[in-house]
């Protein structure tokens, strides 16, 4: 039996098998990533749809993602690669290829020719396979380019310390600010997501993402609670992070209401303006 020390859930695993997050496995009594260099995705996208809107705008990056995540958002919006359906051997059943840190090295100054300047670590939840994030992102830095983790933040703080030294920016989701949301709608913790934020944002570029849902994170109330948080962070600096307010679409296991309206959207936007000075309205 060996336990996995990645984040909150530190899962117990018996020889051969997975945690919560499928992407993590016991092997030789040790808990190592099964991920690690399989790719789900591999597109050139703008470096705002990550989103980051402060990081050099107006670039293209190049994004990679693998599967497995350690939510369980009941809204998640890439619940193919994030909770793929898995096989009698324990095998996510998602179209995957196997590539070397050296490999994406190379794909990613391939594609500067298209305005690239590094890698962006998403799609799925990065921090599950941090170990090959890891290698590959000190790879892309030796080569001179930029490197961008879109994450949860759902990850113990040393996990969070290996990785910093070679990400040059962040897009942290704060899905919403009471544990009762982080409970029962995403099953994560919101006291780790604080955490992590609070370190990232004293060592690299942060942005914030949080998706509002109607019924669920949608009030005043709790985003001025929300944004008192982030422009306290750094002794008042915080107010310069940017915030991204999206809109919520039906998906996955939460598909008993409709959108968010837009003018939820934008009134949220509002409120977070009086605490904070870069706010953006996503998805609508």
């Amino acid at each position: 039996m060996a336990e996995c020390h990645v984040c909150f859930h530190h899962c117990k695993l018996s020889e051969g098998k997975r945690g919560r997050c499928l992407a993590r496995i016991c092997r030789d009594g040790a808990v190592v990533p099964a991920n690690y260099g399989m790719v789900t995705a591999l597109a050139l996208d703008p470096i705002e749809k990550k989103p980051l809107s402060g990081f050099f705008p107006g670039s293209m990056i190049l994004s990679v993602g693998s599967y497995g995540c350690n939510l369980s958002c009941r809204f998640c919006q890439n619940h193919e690669i994030a909770h793929p359906p898995v096989g009698v051997d324990y095998t996510p059943a998602v179209g995957m290829r196997e590539m070397t840190p050296e490999e994406l090295v190379s794909a990613a100054k391939r594609a500067q020719r298209d305005g690239n300047i590094g890698l962006a670590f998403t799609y799925n939840e990065p921090l599950v396979g941090y170990e090959f994030v890891r290698d590959t992102a000190k790879r892309i830095k030796e080569a001179g380019m930029r490197t961008v983790l879109v994450t949860n933040g759902t990850a113990e703080l040393p996990v969070l310390e290996e990785l910093l030294p070679w990400i040059d920016a962040m897009n942290i989701d704060l899905k919403g600010f009471t544990e009762r949301f982080y409970t029962e709608m995403a099953g994560g913790s919101l006291a780790m997501t604080k955490a992590f934020l609070e370190k990232a944002a004293a060592h690299c570029h942060v942005e914030v993402t949080t998706l509002i849902i109607p019924g669920e994170n949608d009030t005043e109330s709790e985003m001025e609670a929300l944004t008192d948080y982030l422009a306290g962070l750094n002794g008042g600096a915080g107010k310069e992070i940017p915030l991204h307010i999206t809109r919520f679409f039906p998906r996955y296991h939460l598909t008993d209401r409709g959108p968010t309206p837009v003018e939820t959207v934008y009134r949220l936007c509002e409120t977070a303006r009086k605490k904070m000075t870069y706010v953006y309205a996503g998805n609508v």
